[in-house]
């Protein structure tokens, strides 16, 4: 175990707060790698002299930052870097994640066929009453939330997917093997903006905290619409990468 500067007791800063800050340090300094496991509350509450319940108090408030998550069982793990959002693919959550490495999961927050809003209806370029499949869920990296996602697809190009599909597996791989249906490419905004109460209480991050909002839509080879995404991701967890040419006018 990287070696822990000892606690200042009587300090004014609570035991758990310093020790989540020399976790911190050593994260920071490359002493505890993205994917390597943390000590134990054990092995730390031996080796600073506190109380097992006073590091979990400290793990706890790391994993709610973002900086290290749990599994069961397992123990406790550090988390990658801020992860890029690059603007220059059509990639799903779950194939962006496999990509970096990270365990994609999903946790459903709705799942159901729905009346369009007037902003789905025009991005779709929806049929008078036409319906959509809403399908909103917590998008997780190792089992941290990382954002809220929200897609609608118009019912006529998927009428059984509510039988057919594991909300909890990659949406865009079932569209592609079943429905013949591919992303062909998209047209994102990106907006920062703080979290609400509900956004925060849902991401695990203190309300006020930075976030971006992503809309986007997907169209299909031929340039029909297809899908319309509004996404919330963690500011603490995300940048925004892209590549900018510059025309020769020479």
């Amino acid at each position: 175990m990287p070696s822990l500067p000892q606690l200042t007791h009587g300090s004014f800063v609570p035991l758990y707060r310093q020790i989540q800050q020399r976790l911190l340090d050593q994260i920071r300094s490359g002493a505890l790698k993205p994917g390597e496991p943390i000590p134990s509350a054990q092995e730390i509450a031996a080796t600073l002299g506190v109380s097992q319940m006073t590091v979990r108090q400290a793990i706890k408030s790391l994993c709610e930052l973002g900086v290290v998550y749990s599994r069961q069982g397992k123990g406790t793990f550090v988390s990658g870097i801020k992860l890029e959002k690059d603007f220059r693919q059509v990639l799903s959550f779950s194939e962006d994640m496999k990509a970096r490495g990270s365990m994609p999961r999903s946790k459903v927050l709705s799942f159901e066929i729905r009346h369009p809003s007037a902003e789905v209806i025009e991005a779709l370029r929806l049929r008078a009453g036409e319906n959509i499949i809403h399908l909103q869920r917590i998008r997780q990296a190792n089992s941290v939330p990382m954002g809220i996602e929200t897609s609608s697809l118009p019912l006529r190009a998927c009428p059984d997917l509510l039988d057919k599909f594991d909300p909890r597996q990659s949406l865009y791989e079932t569209l592609s093997e079943r429905y013949g249906i591919n992303m062909f490419v998209a047209d994102e905004v990106a907006e920062a903006g703080l979290a609400d109460g509900e956004v925060a209480r849902l991401l695990r991050i203190a309300e006020g905290s930075p976030v971006f909002f992503f809309t986007r839509i997907s169209y299909l080879q031929d340039g029909q619409p297809i899908e319309h995404v509004q996404s919330t991701y963690r500011g603490d967890r995300y940048k925004i990468v892209n590549r900018l040419t510059r025309r020769n006018h020479g």
